[in-house]
């Protein structure tokens, strides 16, 4: 770097640092292909405004717990170096610069982001199990069904398949907390065998009474042989205890016998820990919140009744819901009446009313659409795991709006005397169980559509404010020079390529605002076919980012081109990502750049999208005129 660009870097440095509060106001920094990432220790001094106009700054947000200031590709790591040395930080990893944001949470927040880790991993098979849930729950109530036997056999395998995900949740959560802790996740799954062993009496039938339950005395305490089935918080504590074990193990035994001495002591303790401290504990508190609740309602009145029907799903997070089964069959039992099942359903129901303020809220996102669209469905149906752990946990906002919702409803069914002549179904199916009695039918409605609209609102103005002012001032797109000459004119006639194979859509289509609005500046996109990156240039490789998702080129007529290699890629720490080039290598145009696992890195969540963006403000490049078509790589475009 020579000493004119330093000086200006350092100029540039001396401002930024001023602009977010200082050097002690600096907790960490790191940074991607584009961006310099800043972790704070108080967000609210931030100048973002001031800090769009810097100079060489390209736009500026704030995502999560860092502060995100885009120069662009090559350019980023010169102004990195130059600020870490300014500010006196240490310089740090993307990975370990979110350690150091997860530090700011207080442990409200570290315990609700921790729940969202775990379950993000096992969704699929949440949403599997509970569309398969609702789906049943629909083919059973049908006569055609009940009269043929073909589609009775099939009803019947989609209850069982649905009904096993669902019956070994426990062993899922805990393979995915141990597997979040740091953990080996064999360990968490054979943890969760132990908590689901045929050996041990079924949780439910012992809280029925049904099945006699062994008694061991271990150090004069008993220990009743009860298995785990449904117990999410105790399946989340034993995945934690397993981890550190592991790890604890791991560093503790010799490395002669370690292979065989640390996953047996592991594996030893966690089930004594298991039965003797965490299991009991894990139970205490799920029914001691499951009791308060039902208690309310008996003695509460109306205050009761909105306060079950708001905290009711929060029971749903700990397993212990079927409880409530054994719980409404007494009540049908002593009253004929059972108050329970309308109250758990507009519970329900508020939740869904938040998926939908928050797909209202973010509906421009494709992996939005595709996780709250289908988790609403489940609702409908009764079933809210996946809206809870795969959005409304989540981001925790939509929780607060859905039990709101679910208050407002629970008051309207105190008000309208609304009960169920059964159990066992809710929300849309669960329409059947209403009492008649009372206009009953119409009460649920009202109680259903007012817990489902309040959801909904409250959630999506909850959305709104997320969005500091001064964030959605600084997302405006940055002027873009263009030119109304030809590209190829403006490039010496220089050939540009189809860097892989697929769709090609206007850069303003990228599910990203940092691409679409062309921040960076102006180019197109490729939405890929297979797992293949070439280059679209004659050149020189500028710079390859060490987590192989983004690549800069530099053609021999001296286009400055970036290549970005999906969405948020960069998470990935270069896994399912194999550089074929490094710096300094001379190209030709359909020469192999990178190439990536396609359908793994979509199973990861992540938008595979290939952005290629011309980033030297000196050219000006016109890309209106390109035709969108489906292009091989090499394809002249």
């Amino acid at each position: 770097m020579d000493e004119k660009k330093r000086q200006r870097y350092l100029a540039i440095s001396e401002k930024l640092a001023d602009l977010v509060g200082g050097k002690k106001n600096i907790q960490g920094i790191a940074h991607c292909a584009t961006r310099l990432r800043i972790v704070l220790e108080n967000n609210d001094v931030v100048d973002l405004k001031a800090i769009e106009d810097l100079d060489l700054v390209k736009g500026v947000f704030v995502a999560g717990d860092q502060l995100q200031i885009i120069f662009g590709a090559g350019l980023v790591n010169d102004v990195y170096e130059v600020f870490r040395e300014y500010t006196g930080k240490a310089g740090m990893s993307l990975s370990d610069l979110k350690t150091e944001a997860n530090k700011k949470m207080n442990p409200l927040q570290r315990i609700i982001k921790a729940l969202s880790d775990v379950f993000i991993d096992i969704m699929p098979g949440i949403l599997a199990a509970a569309l398969l849930t609702g789906l049943s729950g629909v083919l059973t109530n049908l006569d055609v069904v009940q009269n043929n036997a073909t589609l009775y056999g099939i009803t019947r395998l989609i209850n069982i398949s649905s009904g096993a995900i669902f019956g070994f949740l426990p062993l899922a959560v805990a393979y995915s907390a141990c597997k979040r802790f740091g953990g080996r996740p064999i360990l968490g799954i054979v943890v969760g065998c132990i908590m689901l062993s045929p050996s041990l009496a079924d949780a439910y039938a012992a809280a029925q009474g049904t099945v006699e339950v062994t008694t061991l005395h271990i150090f004069g305490m008993g220990v009743d042989l009860v298995g785990f089935q449904g117990g999410i918080i105790v399946a989340l504590l034993m995945g934690v205890v397993t981890a550190k074990l592991d790890i604890f193990f791991e560093k503790k035994v010799p490395e002669v016998v370690r292979l065989l001495v640390s996953p047996l002591l592991t594996t030893l303790v966690s089930a004594i820990l298991l039965f003797t401290v965490v299991g009991p504990v894990g139970r205490g508190l799920a029914s001691g919140l499951t009791g308060a609740l039902v208690w309310m309602t008996q003695n509460l009145g109306v205050f009761g009744y909105a306060v079950f029907g708001g905290l009711q799903q929060l029971v749903v997070i700990t397993g212990l819901h079927h409880i409530f089964g054994a719980i409404e069959a007494q009540l049908l039992a002593d009253t004929s009446r059972n108050i329970l099942n309308p109250l758990m359903s507009v519970a329900i129901i508020g939740q869904g009313g938040a998926v939908l303020g928050y797909l209202a809220g973010n509906y421009k996102d494709a992996r939005t659409k595709e996780l709250c669209i289908p988790s609403f469905i489940s609702v409908l149906f009764g079933i809210t795991e996946p809206a809870l752990f795969g959005i409304n946990l989540r981001f925790k906002y939509p929780l607060v709006g859905g039990c709101i919702g679910g208050a407002l409803g629970g008051a309207i069914v105190y008000f309208t005397n609304l009960a169920a002549l059964g159990f066992g179904t809710t929300v849309l199916p669960g329409i059947a169980l209403a009492d008649p009695a009372n206009n009953g039918y119409v009460s649920y409605i009202i109680a259903h559509a007012a817990a489902l609209a309040a959801g909904f609102v409250l959630t999506f103005l909850m959305g709104g404010f997320q969005k500091k002012p001064e964030a959605a001032e600084a997302s405006k797109p940055a002027p873009v020079k263009t030119s109304s000459a030809p590209a190829d004119q403006e490039t010496a006639a220089e050939t540009v390529c189809a860097h892989a194979t697929g769709q090609m859509i206007p850069m303003e289509e990228v599910k990203d605002e940092t691409f679409a609005q062309k921040m960076l500046g102006d180019g197109f996109a490729i939405l890929p076919e297979n797992g293949e990156v070439c280059s679209p240039v004659n050149g020189t490789v500028s710079s390859v980012f060490d987590t192989k998702h983004a690549v800069c080129l530099v053609s021999d007529g001296g286009l400055e081109i970036l290549i970005h290699i999906g969405i948020d890629t960069v998470n990935l720490q270069g896994k399912y990502f194999t550089a074929h080039v490094k710096d300094g290598d001379t190209v030709k145009a359909g020469q192999p750049l990178v190439t990536f696992e396609l359908d793994q890195v979509k199973k990861a969540g992540y938008d595979t999208v290939i952005p290629l963006v011309f980033t030297d403000p000196d050219h000006q490049i016109n890309v209106s005129s390109l035709k969108m078509r489906r292009v091989t790589h090499g394809d002249r475009v």
